[in-house]
């Protein structure tokens, strides 16, 4: 089964920490080990694990990307968003995290982002749990 997350984004570019959001899903379905897929089905938008402790690392993140990958540049795409597909592409569209104990087998400091680059807009993140 898989279940569709709603997310509401509120800005051209951000992280926003679905790592409750996960748990939530898998404490619903009640799993005690197994794995997490977590996909986002948008060519301007990704997810990623990383740092949840210094809110500093995502914003460190979205600069860096944004010299890399600036708003407007040589692009030929006619939308306009040339740059936000191509974050997304850097930062991928999906990701998975196992379940251990009723609990996602996250780091010490890493929680899920989920990762907009042509908002605000509402997304959509599909969370599929397999049981082992």
């Amino acid at each position: 089964m898989v279940k569709i997350l709603t997310i509401s984004t509120h800005s051209r570019v951000e992280f926003i920490d679905i790592t409750g959001d996960i748990e939530r899903v898998a404490k619903e379905l009640g799993v005690k080990s197994g794995i997490c897929w977590m996909f986002v089905p948008h060519t301007t938008a990704g997810i990623t694990i990383n740092e949840g402790a210094d809110p500093s690392v995502q914003s460190d993140i979205i600069n860096q990307l944004d010299k890399i990958v600036p708003l407007h540049g040589d692009y030929h795409h006619l939308e306009g968003n040339s740059a936000a597909h191509i974050k997304a592409s850097l930062i991928g569209c999906s990701d998975l995290v196992f379940i251990e104990d009723g609990r996602l087998k996250l780091g010490t400091w890493q929680s899920i982002y989920f990762c907009e680059f042509d908002g605000p807009r509402t997304r959509r993140l599909m969370v599929k749990i397999t049981q082992q």
